[in-house]
């Protein structure tokens, strides 16, 4: 029986060591691969480039072609003015 317990033991010390090193083997070996993924990893795409007038610019345009509407006689002052509100977001 002695013999039996020992040989139980050193089974259970031996399992026990292997699950413990392949493991560790194992959070290694994934910890190599982020860092691959990470520096294989393609560059962020640049911002698209900026193109036509800011949106300051296109506030101004518009009021401007409100503007020569009244002053064509195409609108009234009331649809001038809530048209410029409506631009002007007020």
């Amino acid at each position: 029986m002695p013999g039996l317990l020992r040989g139980l033991a050193r089974t259970a010390l031996v399992a026990g060591t292997a699950t413990a090193v392949s493991n560790r083997v194992s959070r290694r070996q994934a910890g190599r691969w982020a860092a691959e993924a990470a520096e294989s990893a393609p560059p962020p795409p640049p911002p698209p480039p900026a193109s036509g007038p800011g949106p300051g610019d296109d506030t101004i345009d518009q009021l401007r072609q409100l503007g020569e509407l009244k002053s064509q006689g195409i609108l009234t002052q009331e649809e001038f003015d809530e048209q410029k509100r409506r631009i002007l977001g007020r």
